[in-house]
């Protein structure tokens, strides 16, 4: 980029898209236009509402030292520091995994199965978010379902810490009680057990460790491996199918994200802990992706 020329919104979004293509980062126009709209405190549609809009010299250097990370592989979501889930805005970096668009068909799920207060569901529900991340799933059903009290768990303190930053973001710290712990912990039921819950909810890390190496070099360059992989990608399902009938009230519900091909398998193991109505749902490419139950 000419530092003597004067750039206005849409042509420097045109030389960077182009740029970034050229240099093969992933969804180049869409990096372009969250990185300048950071940079110029507007939305990607304001910024073509803007576009003849001048780009000052330290606007300009702010936007170059950001591209800078984009080429070196950093995702856009953790150099601008957030990401919109199920149209709310998360706070996010590198302590916790970028909450996907699958993940708002989990919380739509869990959330229309339940029932929301003033459509008929419940007056109040119980909901356990185990591996709670970025806090995006326990935040968002508490915002949609203000009657709902969530119990967001995770093994990692800065996880949580992520976590509770997004929860007075949205004003929902009442409703959400944040729970230092890890499910293979053999304690983990007892410190939860005296409240039962209505639901139990979780996007666990399902990827084998053998498939790491084939992720994308911004996911294993940037994103926290133990929030996506364990050894074999089943042992979370194993401890949470174990653990949920103790936790859930009769009749509760059990709901998961799934890897693309664990369908089968997390529903035996469902089955064998005594889960019945095994449902399983897929994504917007065809993949099953979400799976539930109902406890005993």
């Amino acid at each position: 980029m000419d530092d003597l020329k004067e750039w206005h919104v849409v042509e420097l979004l045109k030389t960077t898209t182009d740029f970034f293509t050229t240099k093969d980062v992933d969804e180049p126009r869409i990096s372009s236009e969250l990185l300048l709209g950071h940079v110029l405190s507007l939305s990607r549609l304001q910024l073509y509402l803007h576009h003849d809009r001048p780009v000052y010299q330290e606007e300009l250097d702010r936007f170059r030292t950001l591209c800078r990370q984009r080429l070196d592989g950093r995702p856009v979501q953790y150099i601008i520091g957030e990401q919109y889930f199920y149209g709310l805005r998360f706070t996010v970096d590198e302590r916790v995994l970028i909450p996907r668009p699958e993940t708002e068909l989990l919380v739509e799920y869990a959330v229309t199965s339940l029932g929301i207060p003033d459509r008929g569901g419940p007056a109040e529900a119980r909901v356990l978010d185990i591996g709670t991340g970025s806090g995006c799933i326990a935040v968002t059903m508490a915002k949609l379902c203000p009657a709902f009290k969530v119990t967001a768990v995770d093994c990692s303190p800065d996880a949580l810490s992520v976590a509770r930053e997004n929860a007075a973001r949205h004003g929902v710290e009442s409703q959400v009680t944040f729970v230092l712990a890890d499910m293979f912990d053999e304690l983990f039921a007892a410190r939860l057990r005296e409240n039962r819950f209505d639901l139990i909810v979780s996007n666990p890390p399902y990827i084998p460790r053998t498939e790491w190496e084939k992720l994308p070099r911004e996911v294993r360059q940037y994103e926290p491996e133990t929030a996506l992989t364990t050894p074999e990608g089943i042992e979370c399902y194993k401890a949470i199918a174990a653990l949920a009938p103790s936790l859930l009230v009769p009749g509760g519900m059990l709901c998961l994200e799934l890897h693309a091909d664990g369908a089968a398998v997390v529903s035996e193991l469902m089955v064998f802990h005594g889960f019945t109505g095994i449902t399983v749902s897929k994504d917007y490419s065809g993949f099953d992706r979400i799976i539930s139950g109902i406890s005993g």
